[in-house]
């Protein structure tokens, strides 16, 4: 397939999960392929993403696996935490995974850069070496990076990246942010011990999740000792002479902290990337702007995954990877990702998990909906004595039935919903649930057994 009158049929600039997969599969239909990547293969999600912190959220469900264990006639003794121990774990595991992606794309004949890469001509690549390099397709897969606020002192703040790397658990730590990344590792570092404060400028957490487990995970992280303030912002960070920092927030005094997070949504990487001289075109945001086939306004220049801000989810990128190799490489029809019913979850403690439309959402869109609730205590939980109750909640449309939306806040509620998302975009109704015999005694038995 390689054109001669280029370098490469494909280079790709970052190797994340996007990047990855367009690059692997793009080589198997025949495309000679070449990736760039500055940092390290594998991007935010296997580096200092989903993957460490899934693991990390692992590590702090032990807290009250040992705490509950003593009901269920387990007596272990004395208990310590090692931090320094999971996080030297974890790390490794990365560089596991880092090195199996690395595989992936030496198996399938990618030659990858391990530096930068800017676009410097309308199908010319310089990387930092100087050396130049030419390609008939470019793809920009650079994925996105933690914002980091305006503020006195913020440089003094971590953002979640750096919240892998800490040499030391802070006694107390303030979160700054209101969606799943400030939730997920404030029961993190809640679970590990840690004194957890979130601060939110909005009202609100988790905006774009049903009012109903939103409001659920506010009460029980209240309950676990997590602090909460809204409608507030940081005037200033100022280092301690003796250690940490003092904190001052606009609705309050200025108190002392050992560590401040700043988990406030993330920025689309596209500087530095030579797209102005490409003329490609950004969005309001710094997003490349493309249509469903992930193609920018320039012919032979596509992007993917989270530098474009569709949807900010590692298996999207991935789809949108795929989705782009077929359509430029595969010698079909053209392949687009459908970005709506998208399924997705927090794992905070206990975790989210959701898809479709939200009630609010639903009876702007349809009118007449109905709403199904099943609102209950977890076996474990009661054997526990560990006063905690689950909900989950259907949304149909009022007229055919049709399921529109689930939303459920449970343990293990993204393990349930990844099938239940399939029922929701294969456009089941209520009925074809409630003709399904249930698997007792499960909590997944009240998807179909609600009423």
């Amino acid at each position: 397939m390689a054109d001669p009158q280029y370098d490469y049929d494909l280079f790709t600039i970052g190797a994340g999960s996007g990047g990855v997969r367009a690059s692997r599969v793009s080589a198997a239909l025949g495309a000679k392929v070449a990736i760039a990547e500055e940092h390290r293969i594998g991007g935010t999600c296997v580096i200092r993403g989903c993957v460490p912190k899934k693991m990390l959220v692992y590590g702090a469900h032990f807290a009250e696996d040992l705490e509950d264990c003593q009901r269920f006639g387990w007596d272990i003794g004395e208990r310590s935490f090692d931090w320094i121990k999971l996080r030297d774990n974890v790390l490794d595991d990365v560089t596991r995974i880092e090195g199996a992606y690395t595989d992936t794309l030496e198996s399938h004949d990618v030659e990858i850069f391990k530096e930068r890469a800017e676009i410097t001509g309308p199908h010319e690549i310089t990387l930092a070496s100087g050396r130049k390099v030419t390609a008939k397709h470019i793809l920009i897969a650079t994925g996105a990076r933690p914002r980091m606020p305006e503020c006195q002192g913020a440089e003094h703040a971590i953002s979640s990246n750096d919240a892998f790397h800490l040499d030391e658990l802070p006694k107390k730590i303030i979160i700054a942010g209101g969606g799943y990344i400030a939730n997920e590792f404030a029961g993190i570092f809640n679970e590990f011990g840690c004194d957890v404060h979130i601060v939110n400028r909005g009202d609100r957490l988790l905006r774009s999740y049903d009012e109903a487990v939103r409001d659920r995970l506010l009460q029980i992280s209240t309950t676990k000792g997590i602090k909460f303030r809204f409608n507030t912002t940081f005037e200033y960070i100022k280092p301690c002479d003796d250690g940490g920092y003092f904190v001052k927030l606009s609705d309050c005094d200025e108190e002392k902290a050992d560590l401040v997070m700043f988990a406030v949504g993330r920025i689309p990487n596209t500087e530095g990337l030579g797209l102005d001289t490409a003329g490609v075109e950004l969005g309001e945001g710094g997003e490349i702007k493309v249509d469903r086939f992930s193609k920018t306004n320039v012919d032979h220049i596509y992007a993917v995954g989270d530098v474009t801000d569709r949807v900010q989810l590692t298996p999207v990128a991935i789809r949108e990877g795929q989705a782009f190799a077929e359509t430029v490489f595969g010698g079909g029809d053209p392949v687009a990702v459908d970005h709506s019913c998208v399924p997705s979850a927090v794992f905070s403690h206990p975790p989210i998990a959701a898809v479709g439309m939200t009630e609010g959402e639903a009876k702007e869109k349809l009118g007449s909906v109905k709403v199904y609730l099943s609102d209950f205590r977890p076996m474990k939980n009661v054997l526990a004595g560990r006063n905690e109750r689950s909900l989950m909640k259907m949304v149909c449309d009022g007229d055919s039935g049709k399921i529109v939306g689930i939303h459920m806040i449970a343990p293990e509620a993204p393990e349930m919903m990844q099938a239940a998302a399939i029922a929701v975009k294969a456009g089941l109704t209520k009925a074809d649930f409630d003709a399904t015999v249930a698997i007792h005694p499960t909590m997944a038995e009240e998807l179909v057994l609600m009423r």
